[in-house]
This record gives C-alpha cells, structure tokens and sequence, in this order.
C-alpha cells in the first residue's frame, strides 16, 4: 500500500482529451519508432518471442501505438523460421548488423506495414506486415561491429547487457 500526500477530489481533476478511439489504423506504410523491446516466453513455455510497441510518428496518426510479437524460437520450425526473418527485416531497417539484446532495437526507426485482421479472440486489430527502412535510417554496411574494449571485458559482471 502506498499513501499519498494528499487527497484526489475527482471534481478537481480535468477531464482527458483521450476520446477512447482504439480502432485500427488504416492498412498502410507508417513512420514508426521501436519503444520498447521485451523477451517474452510463449504461452506454453516452448519458445521466445520479443514482444515490440511501435510509437507511429507519421505520416498520419502521430502518437497512436501498435504492437507486434517477433517468434525468435518457437516448436513450430515455419513460426520460428517466419519470426526470424521478420527480425532480419527489422535489423536491416535499422541499419543493425548484429543483436545481442532487446534493448538495442528500442529507439530506432522505421516504417512498418499495418494490415487490418479480424478473429474471435482479439476482434479487429492491426498486424505488422512489413518493415523497411526510413528516410533517415542508415544501412547496416555503414554500422561497424561492436568491440568491447579489453577494459570492458574485464569487469564482465558490471558490464551492461548490451556489452556480455
């Protein structure tokens, strides 16, 4: 439990511009910047898939959110194999030639294709289809592979996750 310092009147409180609208994005190719990507275990527990939010910044709908799962290792060789080529599109649009962890995609930016799927569980929702680079986006040729100084490979155990 935690106190506030004070107490919250509702009627003091302004009302959120926040119109609820969480319909779909129209299918299309949208500017996107990765901010946040998370390791998560499938359902059953047999596989990894990295669960990434996309913040769209254009060309319309600025702000909104969508989701997508990337399988990175799944019991079903078509799904893992789909999965990662999906996160060779992803690195690629990045300008990434290598990824040791999640974190190393979050920031970057893109665009990525929406489609628009309907199904009983999820009602209609958008589906990231495609992924290509943005205007601003460098290719991965022009990325040098990271060497961690001898330095940094002595102090393993502090080291950041993106350094191990």
């Amino acid at each position: 439990m935690a106190f506030l310092e004070h107490t919250i009147n509702l009627e003091d409180l302004p009302v959120s511009s926040n119109t609820g609208d969480f319909q779909p994005l129209p299918q299309g190719w949208y500017s996107a910047t990765i901010n946040k990507a998370e390791l998560k275990n499938t359902k059953d527990g047999t596989g990894q898939y990295i669960a990434i939010r996309y913040d769209i910044t254009g060309p319309t709908h600025q702000g909104r959110v969508v989701f997508g799962n990337v399988n990175i290792r799944n019991k079903s060789e078509k799904a893992e194999a789909i999965g990662l080529a999906q996160l060779g599109d992803i690195m690629r649009s990045l300008g990434l030639k290598n990824v040791s962890d999640t974190d190393q995609l979050i920031g970057g930016s893109l665009q990525i294709k929406l489609d628009v799927k309907t199904d009983e569980q999820y009602g209609t929702r958008n589906e990231v289809k495609g992924y290509k680079a943005s205007s601003d986006s460098i290719q991965a040729s022009d990325v040098p592979t990271f060497q961690p100084s001898p330095q940094a490979k002595k102090v393993a155990g502090d080291a950041p996750p993106w350094m191990k």
